[in-house]
């Protein structure tokens, strides 16, 4: 229907003019040409001379046009076999389709496009000098794609083991602003790692936490391995620890790993009161064998109230028998004899175990009883040894 006005238009005007010459076609028109040279020409072949330029000048447009619009018909063309190929797999053709088309793209998208599928198809390939100089300046592109070419860069940057390299390329990803994707944090999280700054790590993975559920798996075990890494650091520095631990999240003291690998720093520092505190508040969310097995290890003025809170817990678990051999201890340790020989053989009765027949036979020479004790210590080799023969 447009179309159809159009003609219609066209018709009409070319009728007007047609008119306006005839009528007009007596006259003529003056064309003065510096300096002094004056021309006189019909009045209908000046109006017919525009009107040839005007035709011609706007052919000539449309030509120039059509000759823009091929190339970036072809920019984009040479961009979606790049990316094609590129999927598929066929990295030495996705980096030649996106090479020419990174040549003769004028649009800093379609630019930028090509430019990543470049890099990532070189990467792939082992072309480290195609990678680099394809990337080269991505810090210093000034387009809405900066980004884009920055987290390729990154990213490459990361697979290639180069975590400081990426590192400084982040403060750069980060000054163009935004709120930054689940990936960026990925690659940050890798970096940070990688570079041992824990508390980076624990900062990124908490982030991630809350953005994908999903890998909540993935990102607590990541979380543990920064915790322990800071454990580490701080295991000789009491008041350092003791605000670490108590910086952490309720959900992340009741983890028993944590909560085990805090004891033993503890333990080791000869803090026995906050080790007996973080084990007796974990206890009540839930039983841990090594938890269970550090409550003897450190052992002060305060046995007595432990044995309490043992016996307390025994009600809950009467035969676990991790419980009953730290009970054992415990009551060796206050020469409560007799309770101590039946915690031990108790637990010995409910699962066998190298430790607590050694208890036992430690308590026996204790009593005197080196027959006894002698038996024990042979009992825990043998139990040794068969249980090395079955491969446990």
């Amino acid at each position: 229907m447009r179309l159809i006005l159009w003609v219609l238009v066209l018709f009409a005007a070319a009728v007007a003019v047609t008119l306006a010459v005839e009528e007009y076609s007596a006259g003529t028109i003056m064309v003065e040409i510096p300096p002094y040279e004056k021309k006189e020409l019909p009045l209908d072949y000046a109006i017919v001379s525009v009107l040839a330029v005007f035709f011609m000048f706007y052919i000539l447009i449309r030509m120039l046009g059509g000759l823009l619009n091929l190339r970036v018909i072809r920019s984009e063309s040479l961009m979606m076999n790049g990316l094609q190929a590129f999927f598929e797999g066929n990295y030495a053709q996705a980096r030649k389709y996106a090479a020419k088309g990174f040549k003769c793209s004028g649009e800093s998208l379609v630019k930028s496009i090509n430019a990543v599928v470049a890099a990532r198809s070189a990467h792939e390939l082992g072309d480290r000098a195609t990678c680099e100089a394809v990337l080269q300046g991505a810090e210093d592109d000034t387009s809405n794609e900066k980004a884009l070419r920055l987290i390729t860069k990154i990213d490459l940057l990361v697979k290639d083991g180069r975590y400081q390299e990426a590192l400084g390329s982040f403060e750069k990803l980060y000054k163009t602003g935004g709120l930054q994707s689940t990936l960026v944090l990925q690659l940050e999280m890798e970096a940070q790692k990688h570079a041992r700054n824990w508390d980076a790590v624990l900062e990124i993975s908490g982030i991630l936490i809350q953005r994908h559920p999903l890998n909540k798996d993935y990102f607590e075990k990541v979380r543990y391995e920064a915790h322990m890494e800071n454990f580490k650091r701080k295991a000789s520095d009491r008041d350092s620890l003791n605000k670490y631990w108590l910086g952490l999240t309720e959900y992340e003291q009741s983890n028993s790993q944590l909560a085990a690998a805090a004891v033993r720093i503890y333990i080791a520092l000869g803090e026995c009161a906050m080790a007996h505190k973080i084990i007796e508040q974990n206890v009540q969310n839930g039983w841990n064998a090594e938890l269970i097995a550090l409550y003897a290890e450190c052992l002060n003025y305060h046995v007595n109230r432990q044995i309490e809170c043992a016996e307390v817990w025994l009600k809950a678990q009467p035969n676990n028998a991790g419980l009953l051999l730290t009970l054992g201890k415990l009551c060796t340790h206050c020469e409560l004899w007799g309770k101590a020989q039946n915690y031990l053989e108790a637990s010995i009765s409910v699962e066998p175990s190298t430790t607590a027949y050694f208890a036992l036979a430690q308590l026996n020479e204790k009593l005197g009883k080196h027959e006894i004790a002698m038996d024990n210590y042979n009992k825990a080799v043998e139990f040794t040894l068969k249980k090395m023969a079955s491969g446990n």
